[in-house]
């Protein structure tokens, strides 16, 4: 296997944004697989559903945001803790927000390990933080957490927030309208995009993944790819995140029975699920992280060790020297 640029510090090509109306009150902020960004604009406010990196990057989601209103930008929600999704939330607070939301188990994470995944993801993708001097010194706080179930009222539009099982993160949150049936699914749901599972529960997010489908919606906005928009497209949505988070767990826990080292494992699962998913955005990127993970699970960690700058680059070595 030859040597890869670490993560996607290679990755320079700037991407089309689409800014999709779904329905009266939805609009989907996309970028040919970088993070998304959802909107839901109810009848006195809006809600934003993660960030963008930076307030500069904000700033773009804010100008398309002002195309179609000048209500106020109230909420800010925060699906998990990833640097990536959090780190323009400053943007938005300055356009009048009130609340950035978000689980308490996702506030926990920042508290546990914040600071650590900022360093080590701006380094893992730099192009995604652009301006990074932007952002504030220290962590995107939540102002108001809740446990399982909300509902936020955008005057009579009502917008749930909802943690429907452990996946991505254990603190994954779902913001869902059920007058519409539209769900923004943070990274629970990838499409055409390879999920990163570096801080995952392989175990928990294929029943995660079931609890979503369960809403049935009939449109979904993944955390990376374009917007789903048939009951169609959502199903192929879920199915292929969940083939592929089952594909690679069998692939690493049968190479772990049969007594294999983490980079054998690595090797042998790389090679099995190259065909299929290869051609998916940040493939190369997500695969050392994912099976260590999926590794770490299968064995001894129950639960995500954490990422830092340091670990990120000695893993890399490791699996891709």
């Amino acid at each position: 296997m030859s040597t890869k640029t670490f993560a996607s510090a290679a990755d320079l090509e700037e991407k089309k944004v689409t800014f999709e109306k779904l329905s009266e009150h939805a609009y989907a902020y996309t970028a040919e697989g970088d993070p998304n960004t959802g909107i839901i604009i109810g009848d006195d406010a809006v809600m934003v559903i993660d960030t963008q990196a930076t307030p500069v990057m904000a700033q773009d989601v804010i100008r398309r945001i002002r195309e179609v209103t000048d209500k106020p930008i109230k909420y800010v929600v925060m699906s998990h803790y990833h640097a990536v999704r959090v780190l323009g939330a400053s943007a938005y607070m300055a356009e009048g927000g009130e609340q950035i939301i978000a689980s308490r188990d996702t506030y926990d994470l920042v508290v546990e390990r914040g600071e650590f995944d900022k360093a080590s993801e701006i380094g893992r993708f730099p192009r995604l933080f652009q301006n990074v001097e932007s952002v504030p010194e220290g962590l995107t706080w939540p102002t108001m957490t809740f446990e399982g179930k909300m509902s936020v009222w955008l005057g009579s539009l009502e917008v749930q927030l909802i943690q429907l099982g452990r996946g991505h993160t254990k603190g994954d949150t779902v913001a869902w309208i059920p007058s519409e049936k539209i769900l923004f699914s943070g990274d629970l749901v990838e499409f055409d995009a390879t999920p990163y599972a570096g801080d995952a529960y392989f175990s928990d997010w294929p029943q995660t993944l079931d609890n979503v489908a369960a809403l049935q919606p009939e449109k979904l906005v993944p955390g990376r790819g374009a917007a789903l928009t048939t009951p169609e497209q959502v199903q192929a949505g879920l199915q292929g995140t969940r083939d592929f988070i089952k594909d690679l767990y069998a692939s690493v826990q049968a190479g772990v029975a049969a007594g294999k080292d983490l980079r054998a494992v690595y090797e042998d699962t790389f090679a099995q699920l190259q065909p299929k998913y290869g051609h998916w955005v940040i493939f190369n990127h997500c695969m050392p992280f994912d099976v260590t993970r999926a590794y770490d699970e299968a064995t001894e960690h129950q639960h995500p060790r954490i990422w830092t700058a340091e670990r990120d680059r000695q893993m890399w070595l490791a699996l891709e020297g």
